[in-house]
């Protein structure tokens, strides 16, 4: 940005004084129990999920955000699943945050190492604190049932 000279002519604008005040709002609500809970909520469900043969987790265990998942299902389109799992009220995005308007493959899935057929058969599920342990038993028995439906419909085994 240029002009105003503000903060010793490092940068120009006024202060974002309630987006500041926000943000240390924000902090405090998110307290700590809030992102364990999340956290454990995330565990169980990556756990459960991985018991499916055939999947992945996209990234490692240890840094990653408390409330996402990113899972491969290797030879099962992501949009495949996703469309099964609205009908049964669960929502699902495929490749990462960062692609989802785009029919690219995601550049972060790419990444990390993933390729084009692996990003390709990858969804992401994101957790709140409104979640409850009985969605995420749900959302197993459910994902269960629909990856088993689409790998037996499946050409490639």
């Amino acid at each position: 940005m240029h002009g105003g000279g503000h903060e010793k002519d490092l940068r120009s604008g006024t202060e974002n004084i309630s987006g500041i005040v926000g943000f240390a709002k924000a902090v405090k609500i998110a307290k700590d129990r809030d992102i364990k809970y999340i956290e454990r909520l995330r565990d169980k469900l990556i756990n459960g999920i991985l018991k499916i043969p055939n999947t992945n987790l996209n990234g490692g265990r240890e840094k990653r955000l408390c409330n996402n998942i990113n899972i491969c299902f290797n030879n099962i389109e992501g949009e495949a699943i996703g469309g099964y799992l609205d009908a049964y009220g669960i929502s699902s995005s495929t490749g990462s945050a960062c692609s989802s308007h785009s029919l690219e493959v995601s550049h972060v899935l790419k990444a990390i190492g993933k390729t084009d057929l692996q990003a390709n058969t990858s969804i992401r599920l994101s957790l709140s604190k409104f979640n409850k342990e009985e969605e995420i038993d749900y959302v197993l028995e459910v994902l269960d049932k629909v990856v088993n439906k689409l790998r037996r419909m499946s050409p490639i085994k």
